[in-house]
């Protein structure tokens, strides 16, 4: 089988399996553990080992963690390679919703290097800047399916989220 393993600071594994699993279900394929505050890199080798147990050299491993060079992920990767596991494992920092999301759809129809590079796209494209210009009298605004709807002095507008164009809805006639 091929596991993804998702390792962070806090909450954050944890937190992110619960949304990967409103996108793609529950998956028995996937694992997360986070290093607590205050717990130390020793405690958490003794819990991701517990989290780890079932696999064996057969099985693959797709890493990913939230930093490189972090204890999570560092620790990780000494306990992995304690149970020889380590030439079956992929090792991914900078961890986000895509990059993991992509990793579970893709892990087990592309092989490990187009995956790497498929994934490493993906989490790269994803990243970008959310602004939406709008004339500067807007005013009350609502989302609705994608939309952003506004006033502005003359008329009810529309912008797409998804698109990023702007169309008037309703247009007010001056007398």
């Amino acid at each position: 089988m091929k596991y993804v393993i998702l390792v962070s600071h806090g909450e954050y594994a944890n937190g992110l399996k619960d949304a990967l699993s409103m996108l793609s279900g529950e998956r028995n394929d996937v694992i997360s553990i986070g290093l607590k505050n205050g717990k130390s890199a020793d405690e958490f080798a003794i819990e991701f080992n517990k989290k780890i147990k079932d696999i064996s050299n057969e099985d693959e491993i797709i890493l990913l963690g939230d930093l490189i060079g972090g204890s999570p992920l560092t620790t990780a990767m000494n306990v992995i390679t304690g149970k020889g596991l380590m030439d079956n494992t992929i090792i991914l920092g900078g961890m986000n919703l895509p990059l993991a999301l992509t990793t579970i759809l893709m892990k087990d129809v592309l092989d490990k290097n187009v995956l790497v590079e498929q994934v490493l796209q993906e989490a790269h494209s994803a990243l970008k800047e959310f602004k939406i210009e709008l004339e500067e009298e807007a005013y009350n605004f609502q989302v609705y399916d994608n939309n952003l709807y506004y006033h502005t002095g003359n008329a009810i507008k529309q912008y797409s989220l998804q698109n990023h164009t702007t169309k008037t809805i309703v247009e007010t006639i001056k007398t």
